[in-house]
Parts: structure tokens; C-alpha cells; sequence
């Protein structure tokens, strides 16, 4: 697998055996892979949220993006499964492109990346359509796990009472 950058700080993982214009992910055998997309304006966190996603079994970093305002190109090319989202980024919000993203690929589940809970943003990142809610210094098992279950149809909201139902 190579992982190539194709402008400014986007990178598409891009498979040896890829011929055309779109990245369609091939498996193994009955296996299906849950394609991701990471989007963050901070270089650390990307690269530590691709890194642990990366190491699991049946997860696929397809992409990342260091701003808003770069998504809806790269969900385009790649069709991910799930977006891991930033919620501040400085050209465009991640709920603004959240939203977006719910009418060009309303099959993608979007799961919000934040450094701090705010009932407010919360409420936002929903009515946005955003699926999940994952504050940055989760855990690794949980952030894997997060991913998985919306894969799946489920929802990754904070455990706090406050935000039950969301």
C-alpha cells in the first residue's frame, strides 16, 4: 500500500493495483473493510488517529484531510464509510461540512473529533447529521470500537447523561 499526498496536507492511501479515477478497496476473502476518513487540522492527532486505525483488524484509512473545505473532494474519490471529523478547523467546520455531507453521500457515517465536550456543539454535530461524538483523548480501544459500531449502524454519543438520546 502506498500512501501518496496529493495536495497540500490531503493523502489517499492508494493501493498498488489501482488503474482509475476512483479508490474502490479490494479484501480478502468474505472480508469487507470499513474505509475511514480522518480529518484534522492538527498533524498529530491525524497521523495518531491513522496510525491506531491503521493497526486494526477490518479498518481501512482511505484519506485525510487537514480542513473542511478539503472533505468533500476526497469523500468523492474514496466513498468512505466513516468520517472521523474535526469540529474546529480553520477554513471550514467540520459541522458545516458534516452537513454537506449528509446530502452528497448520506450513507457515510460521520463521527465528530473534538478536545473538549460542549452540550451546544453536540446538539450542532447532530442536527447536522453527525452520528458519534469522540473526544480526542479516548482511548484506542474505544476510538477502534467507536468506529466499528457506527459502521454498523449504531451511534457513538458521550456516555454523560446529559447527552442521552442524542
Amino acid at each position: 500500500m502506498l500512501y501518496t499526498h496529493v495536495r497540500g496536507c490531503i493523502s489517499v492511501a492508494i493501493p498498488e493495483w489501482y488503474e482509475g479515477t476512483k479508490l474502490v478497496l479490494r479484501t480478502g476473502e468474505g472480508g469487507n473493510m470499513i474505509r475511514v476518513l480522518v480529518v484534522d487540522d492538527h498533524d498529530f492527532v491525524r497521523e495518531m488517529v491513522t496510525r491506531v486505525l491503521t493497526a486494526a483488524d477490518g479498518i481501512q484509512v482511505v484519506g485525510e484531510c487537514c480542513d473542511g473545505a478539503e472533505v468533500p473532494a476526497m469523500a468523492r474519490s474514496t466513498s468512505p464509510d466513516v468520517v472521523l471529523m474535526d469540529v474546529r478547523m480553520p477554513v471550514r467546520s467540520g459541522i458545516d461540512v458534516t452537513s454537506e455531507l449528509m446530502n452528497t453521500h448520506p450513507a457515510t457515517r460521520v463521527v465528530m473529533l473534538t478536545g473538549s465536550v460542549n452540550p451546544r456543539i453536540v446538539a450542532e454535530s447532530a442536527h447536522a447529521g453527525a452520528v458519534g461524538f469522540l473526544v480526542k483523548g479516548v482511548d484506542k480501544e474505544h476510538l477502534i470500537h467507536a468506529v466499528r459500531t457506527v459502521a454498523a449502524g449504531g451511534t457513538a454519543w458521550p456516555s454523560d447523561p446529559l447527552f442521552a438520546g442524542r
